[in-house]
């Protein structure tokens, strides 16, 4: 997925500088942290002040935003949307 795409996804509002794309192609907020080691896939969304850590991977067109946390060998796919959640 490209900016604008993301842009559009979420209501297109979005400053270009306040993204990147993760090594996995997903796209993540300067406001949220994600380790070396966890897995942003091409069509998922990390943002807020998410943490995403450890051999955490997010797939498919999921987003984990707010609080949230994922971390460990947590697998978070699909359409999930994970807020303000813990997954070991």
């Amino acid at each position: 997925m490209n900016f604008k795409e993301l842009n559009e996804k979420l209501g297109g509002e979005l400053k270009r500088s306040e993204w990147f794309q993760g090594s996995g192609g997903g796209w993540v907020q300067i406001t949220a942290h994600v380790e070396n080691k966890a897995n942003i896939r091409e069509n998922a969304i990390v943002f807020g002040n998410a943490l995403v850590c450890g051999d955490a991977l997010v797939s498919g067109d999921a987003r984990v935003f707010g609080n949230a946390q994922v971390f460990g060998n947590a697998r978070v796919s699909g359409n999930s949307r994970i807020s303000g959640s813990v997954l070991h």
